[in-house]
């Protein structure tokens, strides 16, 4: 097969014309044509009076040699083979099943591909599967009554199971591609293999995460739902197995310690274990709401309705003269934002959208660089203890009750607290208080927000409207410490046999990067083991 790029299809032509498109590229018939596939569709709205679709596309031609021959070398590439290849297996004896703690696209990737080469993981996760989660979850946001165990943070699938389920990512790795397909493997649509911005929606997240589970455990793999490890098992600083629900032990010479970003017990037991970790810098802020109508116009100008266009989306990033800076973070087009607190007194928030994204506001988070000179601290878990600060005066600004605090975009430039809402409905649930982000932000953090929101404005005038809706406060951008790992072996530099993460440990930011890490720690297994 052969590769060729920049094919455009403007708003009101369809994929059936990509062929005459090829043929008229490459100056040769469509029935030179065997077949072709979509590599990569990305959409280009740089100019709003000419949108597109712009593909990649792998073509095989009938007689290929010849049709080459008389094609300009430069109108074509060859196509990467590179594809992920399961390592082959080491010699090392394996006494018990590797045991795996947590759920979220790391754990299940690494449990997926250690089951299918017939280690027979053990998954142990804190929280409920996902079917009985998905419940738990409901009645927390219509009451308030929050289940510390399994939430928004905790429970099959991890935080990513209740998000956007973007699928995006900033690194290279041909596992990447080996992570999309297996999505659409358990129930993702295909479009996800060549889309620039996949995403999949919470609902259907979750449908690929009880098919993955349903898999591992067909291929010998085994669940422990609310289970939580409460200690390691060590020995001569190595691991040899875990204790879980403080009275069980579990051994194992191999432990894949694949936490969430929100693992705040697992962190603390962590440091007693004196396992060695890092502070690591993060993001804080809050989450801004406009009408998804608005931002289609900004986006797409004159095509804001245009029926092959989707929910429009944006990223943004701010660099104040001070060396201020702020970044969107996580929009969700067509979504709603919602309760993430994982502890009774702490209140979080975070952004969610299904794979329609057909709901009436979209959501981003604004977020606000920190380190340990904002945090005072050097402790190892300052980042973390900063991280409780913020959530328990956000929970007592909202009212004590989850209520999230709330404040106009419009209060916020003229230094006012909220008195009331707008036209533009909250769509947090169990519901708002209005009162002002400094109620729980420190003044640099909400000043750099502020200064943010007006700069964004210029690039996508309509942005600072008076009415957009603030909510607080968003906290768990990332984990706020790197547990430490060798870089050839993967394992802790102070535990063998314990193998940090995914995004909980420091090494993932998002779906897609996790999933990878779990794939990477699961091949390092099999390069060793039996």
């Amino acid at each position: 097969m052969i590769q060729i790029s920049n094919i455009k299809l403007n708003l009101n032509e369809t994929e059936d014309l990509l062929s005459k498109k090829i043929a008229k590229k490459l100056r040769i018939s469509v029935n030179d044509i065997e077949r072709y596939e979509i590599a990569k569709k990305s959409l280009d709205a740089r100019k709003k009076d000419q949108i597109s679709y712009v593909y990649s596309l792998k073509i095989e031609l009938n007689n290929e040699k010849s049709i080459l021959a008389k094609i300009k070398s430069n109108l074509y590439t060859m196509p990467s083979s590179k594809k992920y290849i399961t390592p082959e297996k080491g010699h090392e004896i394996l006494n018990n099943p590797p045991i795996i703690i947590g759920t979220g696209p790391a754990g299940l990737m690494a449990g997926f591909i250690l089951a299918k080469n017939g280690y027979e993981p053990i998954l142990v996760e804190q929280g409920d599967m996902v079917e009985e989660r998905t419940k738990i979850i409901d009645d927390f946001w219509k009451t308030g009554k929050l289940n510390e165990k399994s939430n928004v943070q905790f429970g099959e699938g991890g935080a990513g199971t209740f998000s956007d389920g973007k699928l995006t990512t900033g690194i290279k790795d041909v596992r990447c591609k080996e992570v999309l397909k297996l999505f659409v493997e358990f129930g993702a649509p295909k479009e996800i293999l060549y889309e620039s911005k996949p995403h999949i929606g919470t609902d259907i997240l979750k449908k690929v995460v009880v098919n993955l589970r349903n898999e591992i455990i067909g291929l010998g793999g085994k669940f422990l739902f609310k289970t939580q490890m409460t200690d390691l098992i060590l020995k001569n600083n190595k691991i040899a197995g875990v204790k879980i629900n403080d009275d069980k032990i579990l051994y194992s010479q191999i432990v894949i310690l694949a936490i969430g970003h929100s693992a705040r017990e697992t962190f603390e037991m962590l440091y007693d274990r004196e396992i060695q970790m890092i502070q690591k810098p993060f993001a804080v802020g809050v989450r801004i709401e406009h009408p998804q109508a608005l931002i289609n116009e900004i986006q797409y100008g004159q095509y804001a309705k245009h029926k092959s266009l989707n929910a429009a989306d944006y990223k943004q990033v701010f660099h104040g003269i001070d060396n201020s800076s702020a970044h969107t973070f996580c929009m969700c087009p067509g979504g709603q934002v919602v309760a993430a607190a994982s502890e009774n007194g702490r209140l979080v928030t975070n952004g969610m959208s299904e794979y329609s994204r057909n709901m009436e506001n979209a959501n981003s988070a604004i977020l606000v660089p920190v380190d340990r000179t904002t945090f005072g601290t050097d402790h190892v878990l300052g980042g973390m203890m900063f991280q409780r600060r913020l959530e328990e005066k956000a929970f007592l600004a909202g009212g004590s009750n989850y209520k999230a605090p709330a404040q106009c975009v419009g209060d916020l430039i003229n230094g006012r607290a909220s008195k009331s809402g707008s036209f533009v409905k909250p769509s947090y649930e169990p519901g708002v208080k209005w009162t002002s982000i400094n109620e729980y932000l420190p003044e640099r953090i909400s000043n750099t927000i502020k200064e943010a929101i007006l700069s964004m404005n210029k690039k996508m005038p309509g942005f600072a409207m008076n009415e957009a809706v603030l909510t607080g406060v968003e906290s768990r951008s990332s984990s706020p410490v790197r547990v430490i790992r060798e870089p050839i072996t993967l394992e802790s530099s102070n535990c063998k046999g314990l193998y940090p993460c995914g995004e909980g440990a420091g090494y993932a930011g998002g779906i897609m990067s996790a999933a990878v890490d779990g794939i990477k720690i699961a091949d390092q297994i099999i390069l060793k083991y039996k």
